[in-house]
């Protein structure tokens, strides 16, 4: 081994292994970092931040790879932040409006990002132009620590959700004696534990350490799916369901949320895709586990297949709720995370004052009358809800309506039902993919949205039609997971719309998740009885109506959206006037 790479390798264990376990209490407990603001932060004169950071710019376009190093190598913040410098008289961009083209209305970024850092974004660059290393560096941390970890927590939640479906058509049904509707009832029960304890994070999600929080109650749910595989009865899997779905509850709102907290506008949709890669990646395993499983220990120890699968769920869950608590950093002014650096820290929470971000704060109070009237009296509580509502009733993915048109063609074994079922999410997760990077680099959300619903229309109207070759209906299987992939999408979206208001963010986020849900519980019922299985005419002709419902409304959050961003356009950079309406260019500009 080299000098160099041994330097390397003694710097990656103590950065990844040493210092970490330092940083435990007692060798085991995370604690609250506490971190001086101060410290090293004003040192640096911004002529020589921003010295730095056109030297970096350069240095991308060109193609040369390296990277200027710090000042000192006790000081390893590089003070600049890519995406937004300070908001100098030097950074403002004086934009006339009076020859304004009407196609601009579909610019997302039009009041939210001045040209000078629009003109930096390149497409193919994952990091964007201009981003120091250091900040390089904490993106590829947090996208370790906070992202991937996520995706894993994501993986077992659907693990554990999902696995019903798939169990019900490995002989359980048979088994427990189902009758009627007693599956979808059994899916509304997970379902409604799901919503109702939805309702403390409305006071809580801004206001304690997710750290510990999260992985607890991943836990809490993995233990229960152990019990599924001793259950004898559908009352009993009922019962055990509903508290599946009430410690899951505050899990996706919480990652959405620490999304939010840690991720710029441009950033957070890739981010929240690779969360919803989880959610994808659990269906699919499901019915993948369920046929190795049965194949492997069907009769063992005298239990079924599908009990074996709920026992091997449960013990891949509680393995990722624990290296949750060490995994999950909390918020950049709530930091727990032991890999972090304290300059790493401090980058982290000037990355939200650019970004505009109000910082969470765990001293407010849990209720405040004043917040909530001031959340009342502003459009996004109705427009997001009603938004998140059509997003929720978009897929016909959950209904297990794949699984059960695979079983109704009876020419398939149980195994080759179990692997099958993996091909839509499967082809889900490259729709999610290519989802979250239209979004986040060619900064069109609302564009991202409506394309993803015209196949998920059409998916839907030629499962509706039904009499259609079975090719069609292969095809339209195919595209069910369209329906989902705009979802990181539109969860990025809020966090951005609602960034400068922390408790309005969480208070939203929870609201209009839940009210959503609550639809899908219903709904569920009404449009997807088991009794009409395969043919579902009501959810597929439900589904397609909620997808262009869906498309019309983001248009109306769009326009409402860059409404907002053009009244708070001089904090991002960009000073507005028009020379048609008789206004002369501000004086700073003429004296320029």
């Amino acid at each position: 081994m080299t000098t160099r790479a041994r330097g390397l390798a003694q710097d990656l264990a103590s950065e990844w292994v040493v210092d970490p376990f330092r940083r435990l209490k007692w060798g085991f407990i995370p604690t609250r970092r506490i971190v001086d603001e101060t410290d090293l932060m004003g040192n640096i004169e911004s002529a020589e931040v921003e010295a730095e950071a056109e030297t970096e710019a350069e240095a991308d376009v060109e193609g040369d790879s390296e990277i200027l190093e710090g000042k000192s190598s006790n000081v390893k913040v590089d003070q600049h932040s890519s995406e937004k410098e300070s908001v100098t008289d030097s950074n403002l961009e004086y934009r006339d409006e009076a020859n304004r083209k009407w196609w601009a209305f579909f610019n997302e970024q039009e009041y939210r990002v001045n040209e000078k850092q629009a003109g930096r974004a390149k497409w193919w660059q994952w990091f964007g132009s201009g981003v120091s290393k250091q900040e390089k560096k904490l993106l590829l941390k947090l996208d370790i620590l906070l992202a991937f970890y996520s995706c894993m927590a994501y993986w077992v939640k659907y693990l554990d959700s999902s696995n019903l479906n798939n169990a019900y058509v490995s002989g359980m049904r048979e088994e427990l004696n189902f009758k009627g509707n007693q599956l979808v009832e059994t899916q509304v029960m997970y379902t409604v534990g799901n919503i109702v304890f939805q309702l403390p994070m409305i006071f809580l999600l801004d206001k304690i350490p997710l750290n510990f929080f999260l992985p607890t109650l991943d836990i809490c749910w993995s233990i229960l799916t152990l019990g599924c595989s001793k259950v004898n009865s559908v009352p009993h899997l009922k019962a055990i369901r509903f508290f599946i779905g009430v410690f899951e509850a505050p899990s996706y709102l919480a990652y959405q949320y620490l999304f939010g907290s840690f991720y710029k506008h441009d950033e957070m949709v890739r981010r929240s895709a690779f969360y919803y890669l989880g959610q994808y990646a659990g269906i699919m395993s499901a019915g993948g586990i369920q046929s190795a499983v049965y194949a492997a220990l069907n009769g063992r120890g005298g239990l079924s297949g599908w009990r074996w699968n709920f026992i091997v769920d449960g013990i891949i869950s509680v393995v990722v709720g624990i290296i949750g608590y060490y995994s999950l950093p909390g918020d950049p002014y709530n930091c727990y995370s032991i890999f972090l650096t304290d300059d790493e820290i401090r980058l982290a929470r000037k990355r939200l004052d650019e970004n505009n971000t109000e910082k969470s704060d765990f001293s407010t109070k849990i209720f405040d009358k004043k917040v909530w009237i001031r959340i009342f009296s502003d459009w996004k509580i109705y427009v997001l809800t009603l938004w998140n509502i059509f997003c929720w009733n978009n897929n016909n993915g959950s209904s297990g309506a794949y699984l059960l048109w695979l079983k109704s063609l009876k020419k398939y074994s149980i195994p080759e039902i179990n692997k099958l079922s993996m091909i839509t999410p499967a082809l889900g997760m490259i729709y999610l993919l290519v989802t979250g990077i239209f979004a986040d680099k060619l900064h069109s959300r609302w564009g991202a949205i409506v394309l993803t619903q015209v196949f998920n229309f059409t998916g839907n109207v030629i499962l509706a039609a039904w009499n259609v070759p079975q090719g069609a209906k292969w095809f339209a299987y195919a595209l069910q997971y369209f329906g989902w992939a705009m979802a990181p999408v539109l969860y990025s979206w809020q966090n951005d719309i609602c960034r400068r208001d922390a408790q309005a963010r969480s208070i939203i986020l929870v609201i209009m998740n839940m009210l959503a849900q609550t639809t899908t519980a219903f709904m569920s019922v009404l449009v997807w009885k088991t009794t009409e299985a395969p043919r579902f005419l009501k959810g597929y002709t439900w589904t397609a109506v909620s997808a262009v419902c869906l498309s019309i409304w983001t248009i109306l959050v769009l326009w409402l959206y860059k409404r907002e961003e053009r009244q708070n356009a001089r904090a991002n950079g960009i000073v507005l006037y028009n020379s048609k309406d008789g206004a002369a260019p501000p004086l700073d500009k003429q004296e320029a």
